[in-house]
C-alpha cells in the first residue's frame, strides 16, 4: 500500500446496524474523481462526511473520529472576526496541520484534487473553490 493512499482517501463511516457494544469504524477509500470545481459541490462530496452538510462538525463519520471535526462556521470567530485565508489554504494543501487531526485524518485535498487531473490549474481551482465555500460558511 502506498503511503499516499491515506492522503488520497476519503473517510466514510459505515455505522448502520451497529449495536451499542460496537464502536463506529472508519473505512478509508479512494476519493472518487469529480469534474466539478464548485466549492459547494466539493464540500458536500468530500468534506460533509466529517464536517456535516452545514459545516458544524456533525457528519456521519464524526462519531468514529479521534477528535470531533471542527465547526468550520466558527473559523472567523476564533480568529478575531477575520477569516485566515492563508492558514486555511495551507491546511487544504497539506502545508499546515491541524492539531485535532493528529495523524492527518483529514485528507490533503490539494494532493487529492491534483491526482484527479493532470491540470494544475484545475486542481488549484478546486482548492480555491473549496476555500471560498468554507469562507462563505462563516457565521455572521
Amino acid at each position: 500500500m502506498k503511503p499516499n493512499f491515506i492522503l488520497k482517501s476519503l473517510i466514510i463511516l459505515f455505522t448502520c446496524g451497529l449495536t451499542q457494544a460496537q464502536q463506529p469504524t472508519v473505512k478509508k477509500v479512494q476519493a472518487k474523481p469529480t469534474a466539478s470545481v464548485s466549492g459547494k459541490d466539493l464540500f458536500h462530496q468530500y468534506c460533509a462526511v466529517c464536517h456535516g452538510e452545514d459545516g458544524k462538525g456533525g457528519g456521519p463519520a464524526a462519531p468514529a473520529m479521534k477528535s470531533a471535526p471542527n465547526d468550520l462556521t466558527q473559523i472567523s470567530h476564533k480568529n478575531n472576526g477575520k477569516f485566515p485565508e492563508d492558514r486555511v489554504m495551507a491546511i487544504l494543501k497539506g502545508e499546515a496541520s491541524v492539531t485535532a487531526h493528529g495523524t492527518q485524518d483529514m485528507p490533503v485535498w490539494g494532493t487529492v484534487f491534483g491526482n484527479m487531473s493532470s491540470s494544475l490549474t484545475l486542481s488549484q481551482q478546486r482548492v480555491h473553490g473549496l476555500l471560498q465555500y468554507v469562507a462563505d460558511l462563516q457565521a455572521k
